[in-house]
């Protein structure tokens, strides 16, 4: 049984998940049609914000275990409206890539103690909780990514700011409903015993290894080509409102995954499910690129949202299946997406700067740099790590 507190920080994460997927994936559109910002443009500025989010989750994390996961959503949701607030009132590009980056800060903020929330006090109900929490963000994604396209073109790019802060509003509202059930659950509530993997602690730690380079890999994907779904929208015909629609699958692709991977737990520690959903987000990246049709890119996305939903499933499971540091290692967890975020248009945007001539180079040398990862991945399965 769910409890009401519980409840509450789930309805908290689809808010916030909904505004972040509303501001954050469709800045590029605006930043592309506002100040002219291109493929080079829109991946250093995802870049920027992947660095940023880097240094902000590790650190995130720390505070959560520090002063508590409450504090740290207050904190990350005043960042999140005051970086919003700016960006209604300065509104040139330079302005809208530093409000970008003090968005970042924010929300660093808030996923690690969201998470450690939800994971803390779980015990032998870890899978089941982990699994809520998956399926409730992916939704929220899915659902943002779906619709913003939509009433981006009827409430005008100028949404991209008040929107998400209202609902950024809305979580603040509900914030001491949860710290109030939340102090009563604790007070009464029994210490579970956490479920503990099969084999020796090191292949336990072994796991969390893979599954944190995995995971980074993961963002380097989707953080490359989230920046250049506008090029694809233009190529394939798209209107803002279509490319929405059509570009959104994946996700949904990722929440059927997240939702198989919550009742079925017989990927649990088994590397084959691991480097075998690796493999196919490769494929299905290099669909992306490849797809000339949008059938094609549909197909495409169902493989990378199922490939994705696998491996970030693996990297929060194993980060918060511990006895301790659960705040610490949720902000590690987030921390190695930002990685992710950071090295996949960073590099996409390298390559387009030295090799401007080839087409499209700057994603496909980040489909070797994700061949790169799979090798490394493979490495680390038989490194030998002490217990």
């Amino acid at each position: 049984m769910v409890s009401l507190a519980k409840v509450l920080i789930y309805l908290i994460e689809f808010i916030n998940c909904y505004a972040s997927i509303y501001y954050s994936n469709f800045l590029f559109f605006y930043l592309q049609r506002a100040f002219g910002f291109g493929e080079a443009e829109n991946l250093l500025t995802a870049a920027l914000g992947g660095f940023v989010y880097i240094i902000a989750a590790w650190q995130g994390g720390k505070l959560v275990e520090r002063y508590g996961c409450v504090r740290m959503l207050y904190l990350g949701s005043g960042g999140v409206i005051v970086s919003l607030s700016l960006g209604m009132v300065f509104t040139t590009s330079l302005a809208q890539v530093m409000v970008f980056c003090l968005w970042m800060v924010g929300i660093s903020f808030i996923w690690p103690a969201i998470e450690t929330l939800v994971s803390e006090r779980s015990g032998a109900s870890l899978p089941k909780m982990v699994g809520i929490y998956n399926v409730i963000w992916a939704a929220g994604g899915a659902v943002a990514y779906f619709t913003a396209g939509i009433l981006i073109e009827k409430l005008g790019m100028t949404s991209l700011c008040w929107l998400p802060l209202g609902l950024t509003v809305v979580e603040l509202a509900l914030l001491p409903y949860a710290a109030r059930w939340l102090k009563k659950e604790n007070d009464g509530q029994c210490h579970e015993e956490l479920l503990t993997p099969t084999g020796s602690p090191a292949d336990a730690k072994r796991f969390l290894w893979m599954a944190w380079l995995a995971n980074p890999c993961c963002y380097v994907a989707i953080n490359t080509v989230i920046p250049l779904v506008p090029s694809i929208a233009e190529k394939l015909d798209l209107s803002t409102g279509m490319a929405g629609i059509v570009c959104s699958l994946w996700m949904f692709a990722r929440l059927a995954a997240f939702a198989a991977f919550w009742r079925w737990t017989g990927w649990h520690y088994r590397f084959q499910w691991l480097a075998g959903s690796f493999l196919l987000m490769i494929v299905c990246f290099f669909g992306f690129l490849i797809a000339k049709s949008i059938g094609l890119l549909l197909v495409a996305q169902v493989g990378f949202g199922l490939a994705i939903g696998l491996i970030y499933y693996s990297s929060l499971y194993y980060s918060m299946n511990v006895t301790k540091n659960q705040g610490s290692n949720a902000g590690l967890h987030e921390a190695m997406i930002g990685a992710g975020m950071f090295i996949g248009p960073a590099f996409g945007a390298a390559t387009l700067y030295l090799i401007p001539t080839a087409i499209g180079i700057g994603a496909w040398s980040v489909g070797g740099l994700l061949c790169v990862g799979f090798s490394v991945l493979l490495f680390l399965r038989n490194y030998q790590i002490k217990s």
